[in-house]
C-alpha cells in the first residue's frame, strides 16, 4: 500500500458510497487509478466490504450489549468458529488482559437477549462471560 491507496481508503471510509469520480478528483489521479487500485485492494483483502453506518438511535427497539469472554485453554478457535456462526454477534474482538474475547451483541427485545445470552454461555470452551447492555452512544 502506498499514500495514495491510504488516501482512497480515507475517502472510502468516510463515504463508502463516493463515486470513484470524485475519489479520483479529491486524490488528484485518474479515475482509471482509483478504479484499479480498488481493484487491487479488493483481489488483495485490504477492502473486505462496503458498508452503511446507522445513525445511534435510529434502531429504536434494538438491544446491543458488550460481552466479554473468557475461554477456556486453547478453545479460542472453536469458540470464535461457533460466535461467528450466531447471528446475534454483531462484532467478535481477541483481546488480552482478563478477558480474551469481546463481543458486541444485537437483540430485537429483552427476551430475545436472554434467549442469546443462555445460548452463548452454552458453547463448549467458554468459562466465563461478563455482560454489560449500551445505554447510549457518544460518537
Amino acid at each position: 500500500m502506498n499514500d495514495t491507496d491510504r488516501h482512497i481508503l480515507a475517502l472510502l471510509k468516510e463515504n463508502a458510497r463516493m463515486s470513484v469520480t470524485e475519489i479520483a478528483a479529491k486524490v488528484r489521479v485518474s479515475r482509471a487509478t482509483v478504479q484499479k487500485r480498488m481493484e487491487l485492494m479488493e483481489l488483495e483483502g485490504v477492502i473486505t466490504g462496503y458498508s452503511v453506518r446507522v445513525r445511534p438511535g435510529v434502531e429504536k427497539n434494538r438491544i446491543r450489549a458488550w460481552m466479554s469472554v473468557a475461554v477456556e485453554g486453547a478453545k479460542a478457535s472453536a469458540v470464535i468458529v461457533q460466535l461467528r456462526a450466531d447471528p446475534a454477534v454483531y462484532t467478535l474482538h481477541t483481546t488480552n488482559g482478563k478477558w480474551d474475547l469481546l463481543v458486541e451483541l444485537r437483540a430485537d427485545n429483552l427476551e430475545i437477549f436472554d434467549q442469546i445470552l443462555g445460548r452463548i454461555r452454552r458453547i463448549a470452551g467458554i468459562d466465563n462471560t461478563e455482560t454489560s447492555i449500551l445505554l447510549s452512544t457518544r460518537k
